[in-house]
């Protein structure tokens, strides 16, 4: 009997702990509070500082969009981050599953050591009017808004000069979205994951034309889950 109880409680306990390679996916902070260690700009003449203990990008005269971009590439993940707007006049947005160009011969040239950052983008927008279009998905120089345009409704869920949190479930070809705990984009789209399916994450300071600004856009309590297939 003795042999019979032992291999019940092997089979016991396999069903409670698991099988050896359900690894747990556990929450990592990608950023310190105290520098950029694992980040690089890519693009861009914005500023990017660590004031206060967030990420604080600041835009320069005429600067095009700017990009501090996570060294390490992502594929199935969850994000999450807190984001305000300094000034109402700027627009963001974190980049998601993205990449770089090959440097053309214009970028060569002037000597820039990244090509044009592309892939899906999730929206930062001060709210105005009727609304913003934040936590919606663009798909920046890959073709536009991902997100269908009939499905761009501006909501209010964006609260200006204050701290927002944003969540991002990255899975396969879906992406959801939620803003201040408010569920904005449920998106589906096959072709750009076949196109971005794995990327860097990037925090984007839009570019502004010449005699605006300077305006300024702050990130902290950035923090991912990896999914991984079992």
């Amino acid at each position: 009997a003795a042999p019979l109880l032992n291999g019940l409680a092997i089979v016991v306990l396999l069903l409670v702990i698991g099988p050896s390679w359900a690894t747990a996916d556990e929450w990592v902070s990608m950023f310190n509070g105290k520098t950029l260690a694992g980040w690089t700009q890519k693009n861009g003449t914005a500023t990017y500082v660590v004031k206060d203990g967030a990420i604080l990008g600041t835009t320069n005269e005429g600067s095009p969009n700017s990009f501090l971009c996570s060294n390490k590439l992502y594929g199935n993940f969850e994000l999450q981050f807190e984001v305000k707007l300094i000034n109402d006049e700027l627009n963001s947005g974190v980049q998601i599953r993205s990449q770089t160009k090959e440097l053309n011969d214009k970028e060569k040239k002037r000597g820039d050591k990244f090509g044009r950052v592309n892939g899906p983008q999730v929206e930062i927008e001060a709210t105005k009017g009727n609304g913003a279009e934040s936590g919606y998905i663009y798909g920046e120089a890959c073709g536009g808004w991902m997100t269908p345009k009939d499905e761009l409704k501006p909501h209010k869920h964006f609260k200006n000069g204050e701290w927002n949190k944003y969540r991002v479930l990255a899975e396969g070809a879906r992406i959801q979205t939620w803003v201040n705990g408010n569920q904005v984009s449920d998106l589906v789209d096959e072709e750009k994951l076949k196109s971005h399916p794995k990327g860097f994450i990037g925090l984007q300071v839009h570019g502004i034309r010449k005699g605006s600004g300077p305006y300024s856009v702050a990130w902290r309590n950035v923090k991912i889950r990896e999914i991984h297939s079992k």
